[in-house]
Parts: C-alpha cells; sequence; structure tokens
C-alpha cells in the first residue's frame, strides 16, 4: 500500500515518538509530519526552534536568527517500506513557504554520522565539541537544578552539524552570505547504527569531585520537560 505524507498535529506526533524514540523526551514542536501507510501511522518528523539563542544567533546572526529551526526527530517504524529520505525531502519542501534555514544534528555517541541528512542534500557544517551541562535528575530540564547536585555535570556527545535551506532562490543567497559556519564539501563517514526502537538514551553523568563517570539508568522515565 502506497505511503501518504502529510503534515499532523503536535500531539499525534509526540504520542508516536514519547516511546520510541531514543531521546524518551517530548520535543518542543512547531511543524510535525506523518507518513502514513493505511491508517497506520509509520514514521514522523517534527521541527521545531531550537532551544538556545544564541545557538540560532551563532548560525545565522541577529537579524536572521529567527529563521532558524531545528529537524528535532526523526523516527520510522522497523517495517517502514522504502527510503526514508523520500519522506524527510518531503517535508523540507512543504517548509520552503516559510524561508527556514533547518539545522539538525547527529548524535555520535548513538553511532549516527548523518546519512539521512547526506541523502537530502543537507550541507555539513562540522562537529560541536563535547561538553558537561548542569546536571539534573530524572531527566529534568535544567531550570530545575539546585546547588545539591553541583558536585555533577551532564556529558555532552559531540554531534555533526547539518544545514539545509528551506527557502526560495532569493532566501537561499541571503542566508548563504549569513551563515556564519564554513560549509564542509566532505561528508563525515562511518559505520551505519540503527538503534532498538523504544531503547532510551543512557545520560551519561561526570562525577568533578572524584572523576568518576558513569551512566544514569532512568530510561524508564519519560520525562516531558524538553
Amino acid at each position: 500500500m502506497k505511503l501518504i505524507f502529510k503534515q499532523i498535529s503536535s500531539a499525534e506526533a509526540t504520542s508516536f515518538l514519547i516511546d520510541k524514540h531514543y531521546s524518551g523526551r517530548k520535543p518542543q514542536i512547531k511543524y510535525a509530519f506523518g507518513a502514513y501507510q493505511g491508517d497506520t501511522l509509520k514514521a514522523v518528523c517534527t521541527y521545531g526552534v531550537p532551544a538556545s539563542r544564541s545557538l540560532c544567533i551563532g548560525i545565522m546572526g541577529v537579524e536572521y536568527f529567527d529563521r532558524v529551526i531545528e529537524l528535532n526527530r526523526l523516527c520510522r517504524l522497523e517495517d517502514y517500506p522504502e527510503q526514508l529520505s523520500k519522506f524527510v525531502s518531503y517535508t523540507l519542501r512543504e517548509l520552503k513557504q516559510y524561508n527556514l534555514l533547518v539545522v539538525s544534528y547527529s548524535d555520535l555517541a548513538m553511532g549516527h554520522q548523518g546519512a539521512i541528512y547526506q541523502s537530502c542534500n543537507f550541507f555539513f557544517t562540522g562537529t560541536t565539541k563535547g561538553r558537561t551541562d548542569k546536571y539534573t535528575p530524572d531527566g529534568k530540564h535544567s531550570r530545575h537544578y539546585t546547588d545539591e547536585y553541583k558536585h555533577l555535570r551532564k556529558i555532552r556527545s559531540p554531534k555533526h552539524r547539518y544545514i539545509y535551506f528551506a527557502t526560495d532562490k532569493k532566501h537561499k543567497k541571503i542566508y548563504s552570505k549569513m551563515l556564519k559556519y564554513p560549509i564542509i564539501k566532505e561528508y563525515p563517514k562511518g559505520e551505519k547504527t540503527m538503534y532498538e526502537l523504544g531503547n532510551f538514551i543512557k545520560p551519561h553523568i561526570l562525577n568533578i569531585d572524584s572523576n568518576y563517570e558513569y551512566f544514569e539508568d532512568n530510561t524508564d522515565k519519560k520525562e516531558s520537560n524538553a
């Protein structure tokens, strides 16, 4: 049966993602798309405004920072019947009416090199540095931080950064000049790794007092404070 692509509600996308995507967290969603086979939702792709304003400014500068949007979730069922890149390409075409610059990251800790972005002709703009963030238990947002956990830091793994001009020709020319990162012609390569649906990533924690690292086993808690 032929797949049908269409825009869906954020609630429908979240319901599909929350028990399948390895993050185990509800994303901030502005645009959501689904791939249906009959009445069955087979894949979801969502876009949202990045949580950090400084991240957007770092990509496009102050004048166009509000044009940056992040492809923040992409997930399919294991029996998805065709190339996922066709679905993602559809969503990017739909976004062109809004003249947006799409950014997305492939998580090296999950063995992701960004093959789907490469297939969809995203531009590779480098790899973020690994760093640590404030730690809060149970995957809660950093706004819940207290000094009780000041001796702990959450390790954030390096990620490949990809961008795509979901724009008309006029805006692509403008955004290309405003882009703050160089476009690297050669894509990163590596062995493609697939994760098991419902197998959530475990937070990687560093105790800065003892320099001890461990993985927090809270993956059964589907925290929604993204």
